[in-house]
């Protein structure tokens, strides 16, 4: 089995513990990507998630500055097809790993609006934006494991004699990570993914859905390669009640136009609409502790962990039994919930899994 990992996310475009209320909010800034990098690595979290929005800061020039300033952490930055030359990507990539001592890994991300893709400038439909990932991860891995110069004749990209350095620090390349719920996302995990991380659905789809990436990943020769994960939010407290009490303030005051434009603005992700379909059919409650309440105001992983710390743990547990070993989690506030997932739901996922839980880097909060 595998090695079980653990990473949280880097608010970028602000942080809340009340959706509604602009008192609540801080905004982004090095003094508070400072806070919840430094808690995040005293609570054992290996990788870090930056996000990618028009909402957020750049995530290269934010992981950059936060690799410079962090010790163990890995920041997971996103690459995204269309945006740049994937041989300066290559370079980025590689050089932020050689001066991060290998902490470094790649979000593969084909976009979750298509309104937003268009106001950047990126025109090709989503599918064709697939294809254009498959050409410019086979790119990439080119790129950073042949010794030679690198030529690519594809539908999108042309590449004669291209060559980079330094090349990356990790062997025989930085991770990849994806996350999507459409037919062309799993068959892009299933050729390069090293982890494919699925948004909060129920045990039953997320076991079928294993199934089905598995079966694609074998066509590859990679069915033992790939693994797969879990990205979802955690509002953990003391006790179920104050657990309920923090997760409703999230939302409240929350409209339905809010809630409607979420909808609308990111419906062409095929990920995004199962959890507004998860939302409307199930209501609040995926199960006791999986709720549906932060998609009222928050496009992508919406389904959140809600209870006390047994509650937090049993729920997590339900997908290592599945066999999810990766789990990107975020809370509220992030450096706050950071340091009461180490207090309070790491040690009981120790209890249950032994050796299968990371060492960490630092000494625990």
């Amino acid at each position: 089995m595998r090695q079980l990992e653990f990473g949280w996310f880097l608010p970028t475009a602000g942080d809340t513990t009340a959706y509604a209320d602009r008192d609540a909010t801080v905004p982004p800034s090095m003094a508070m990507f400072d806070r919840v990098v430094a808690a995040a690595e005293k609570a054992g979290f290996e990788y870090m998630l930056v996000p990618v929005s028009w909402t957020c800061w750049d995530a290269y020039i934010s992981s950059a500055m936060v690799l410079a300033r962090s010790r163990t952490i890995r920041m997971l930055v996103a690459a995204r097809p269309g945006y740049m030359s994937p041989v300066l990507l290559a370079r980025m990539i590689a050089a932020m790993d050689q001066l991060s001592d290998g902490r470094v890994a790649v979000n593969l991300i084909a976009g979750q609006s298509e309104a937003e893709a268009v106001q950047d400038g990126i025109l090709l439909p989503k599918e064709e934006r697939y294809a254009l990932m498959e050409e410019e991860v086979s790119i990439l891995k080119a790129l950073w494991t042949e010794r030679g110069a690198v030529t690519f004749e594809g539908r999108h990209h042309q590449i004669n004699g291209a060559r980079i350095s330094p090349k990356p620090l990790q062997r025989p390349h930085p991770r990849f990570y994806l996350g999507g719920g459409s037919p062309e996302a799993w068959e892009l995990s299933a050729r390069h993914a090293d982890v494919h991380l699925f948004w909060g659905d129920t045990t039953e789809t997320i076991a079928a859905n294993m199934r089905d990436i598995r079966e694609r990943a074998a066509r590859y020769g990679r069915e033992h390669d790939i693994g797969f994960g879990m990205r979802l939010q955690i509002v953990c407290r003391e006790t179920e009640e104050e657990a309920w009490e923090a997760a409703h303030t999230l939302v409240a005051g929350v409209t339905d136009s809010q809630t409607t434009f979420i909808r609308q603005h990111y419906g062409g992700s095929a990920a995004n609409r199962r959890v507004q379909e998860l939302a409307l059919t199930h209501g609040e409650l995926i199960a006791p502790h999986l709720w549906t309440g932060i998609t009222k105001v928050r496009p992508g992983a919406g389904i959140a962990v809600v209870g006390n710390p047994q509650q937090c743990a049993d729920t997590l547990q339900q997908f290592i039994d599945l066999g999810c070993h990766s789990f990107c989690l975020s809370g509220y506030l992030h450096d706050e919930e950071a340091e009461r997932f180490a207090r309070w739901v790491r040690p009981l996922l120790a209890e249950r899994n032994g050796a299968r839980m990371p060492t960490p880097a630092l000494p625990l909060v």
